[in-house]
């Protein structure tokens, strides 16, 4: 194998190994669905970590997942494409989840949106993982985001976060700040701005009373 050449299924075979390794490799399923589903899902994620989404092959997840092609296609019938969408559906939901039992506390409108704001801009910039599932290859994430994930994760926030902010709001009025706050979130991420930093609670905390709360608080006549 020629350097720098990287073989599909377990990194100790050669090639010609790897090929006979790939379509012998023990079927695990099937079994509960939902466990078959998170057992691919997690040799996805293991995978991208290890070489990157471009690189990874189907080949790959099945070896690591410890079933065969033909399981694999019919749990994810799309195959490759289909497969990194659910995984990073899956991953969005969990940060969502995370997300919105840290600000669960809240009192008020103002620390709510603060504390999403900052807890989603600290998450995403520091949680690899998560950026791994929002870009096919690193330096690719403002690319991928944009194009193909900013609609779903939009959509996804609205119905983790809609909810929560309802506590406060009409739920059209929820509903309609969790997609302006996602879209902010991810605009801040992408391009952090030289004249606010949003990851500061004080910052945030301006930003909101300034340009948020006058829009979806009327004052008491």
């Amino acid at each position: 194998m020629h350097a720098g050449q990287r073989s599909s299924g377990h990194p100790s075979l050669t090639v010609r190994q790897n090929a006979f390794y790939c379509l012998t490799v023990p079927d695990l399923g099937p079994g509960d669905p939902k466990q078959l589903n998170d057992r691919i899902l997690d040799a996805a994620r293991s995978c991208c970590d290890r070489w990157g989404i471009q690189k990874v092959t189907v080949d790959d997840i099945a070896a690591e997942a410890g079933v065969s092609r033909a399981t694999l296609y019919r749990v994810f019938p799309g195959g490759r494409e289909v497969l990194f969408e659910a995984l990073r559906e899956r991953e969005i939901r969990s940060f969502l989840a995370e997300l919105d039992v840290r600000v669960a506390e809240a009192s008020t409108l103002e620390d709510l949106v603060v504390g999403i704001i900052t807890h989603a801009l600290g998450q995403l910039r520091s949680d690899i993982h998560l950026q791994l599932m929002m870009a096919s290859e690193p330096g690719e994430v403002a690319l991928t985001l944009g194009v193909e994930s900013l609609p779903n994760i939009v959509l996804l926030a609205t119905t983790v976060l809609g909810p929560r902010l309802s506590r406060f709001l009409a739920p059209t009025a929820a509903a309609e700040l969790a997609e302006w706050v996602s879209r902010v979130v991810v605009s801040y991420f992408l391009a952090p701005s030289p004249l606010v930093d949003l990851s500061d609670p004080v910052q945030a905390a301006a930003f909101t009373r300034r340009f948020v709360l006058p829009a979806f608080l009327v004052p008491s006549i």
